[in-house]
């Protein structure tokens, strides 16, 4: 076969597998899902001391019955509170591009769950509590604004540099397609590194479905740079760690190295500086792309099987 002939089959399979894509994605545009966006920090920013009662109607699951309705009298008047729901305020003045999002995330899952149905989706503040940014249930969808202010944002200034670059706007989706993902994953086992990679590419791989309308680099919270470097040096960590035999160590510190949100990952190599954090979750979505690849399984039946079948069938190989 001449090099031509064999170029023009690979750009005919590409354009055929981008129809199809294309086809897909306009078959699930056409989906209905209802639901609207409850803005509770707007209507805790506006209301005073004898709103309070309708406040508590409107979203109960929202006050504790064991905290005294003096504490969210205080919380009203606070000062620190209201600075807070003020820089809400101006950041998402309107949430028309975000609602726009959750749309088109909320038809993919009812596209592949047919039993799945829209939260009631409200927003909110949590005194930036950082680590729970999102909230998901079977019925309801909390998104604490008060995280995702942007990057430079001065109420930020305490928080560790990596951590911040994701308390963005453009991370509300990623963040809620996440919290979906691990409703649906499920593994037996989560000793190895391995076990770890593959469960967090599931995730991402999640994503891949869910929101192709978000850049790699957002499913993941990499800067473009970041995703470039992980891309550009794919090869060398996967070597690294066959080499030093750490897919299947049950080692409780590779985690941290390799999976956990960090500045960068821990090979103990003068590139470490350079590098991402959470490496070892960019290889183990690879990994599941590529056993996707193998297989015409739902991405929801891809997110229940254990690591080592995925892995041995991925047959994964790095780019070079």
């Amino acid at each position: 076969m001449s090099l031509r002939i064999f170029l023009l089959l690979i750009l005919s399979f590409t354009l055929a597998s981008c129809n199809e894509d294309d086809k897909l994605e306009e078959e699930i545009s056409k989906i209905e899902v209802d639901f609207i966006v409850e803005r509770f920090d707007k209507a805790y920013a506006a209301a005073k001391p004898s709103d309070l009662p309708k406040l508590k109607q409107a979203y109960p699951f929202l006050f504790s019955k064991y905290v005294p309705d003096s504490v969210w009298i205080d919380r009203i008047n606070d000062t620190l509170q209201n600075q807070l729901l003020i820089e809400v305020g101006k950041a998402f003045p309107d949430f028309k591009d975000v609602n726009k999002d959750f749309e088109k995330l909320f038809q993919h899952l009812k596209y592949y769950d047919k039993t799945f149905t829209a939260p009631r989706v409200v927003t909110l503040t949590n005194d930036v509590d950082y680590r729970n940014k999102t909230i998901v249930t079977d019925s309801l969808l909390l998104v604490a604004l008060d995280n995702f202010l942007g990057e430079n944002h001065e109420f930020y200034q305490n928080i560790p540099r990596y951590l911040v670059q994701n308390m963005r706007k453009n991370q509300i989706v990623p963040e809620v397609a996440e919290a979906y993902g691990k409703k649906y994953a499920y593994q037996s086992s989560h000793k190895t590194l391995l076990d770890e990679m593959i469960y967090y590419g599931k995730l991402l791989y999640f994503k891949d479905v869910m929101i192709p309308f978000k850049t790699d680099a957002e499913k993941i919270g990499y800067t473009e740079q970041e995703l470039k470097w992980a891309e550009a040096n794919e090869s060398p960590i996967w070597s690294y760690f066959i080499e030093k035999e750490l897919l299947f160590s049950t080692d409780s510190k590779l985690p941290s190295r390799f999976i956990a949100d960090a500045p960068y990952s821990k090979f103990y190599l003068e590139l470490d500086n350079e590098s991402p954090g959470r490496l070892g979750q960019y290889i183990g979505w690879q990994i599941v792309r590529a056993y996707a690849e193998t297989t015409d399984e739902n991405v929801l039946a891809i997110l229940e099987k254990e690591p080592e079948e995925i892995f041995n069938k991925a047959k994964f190989k790095p780019k070079k």
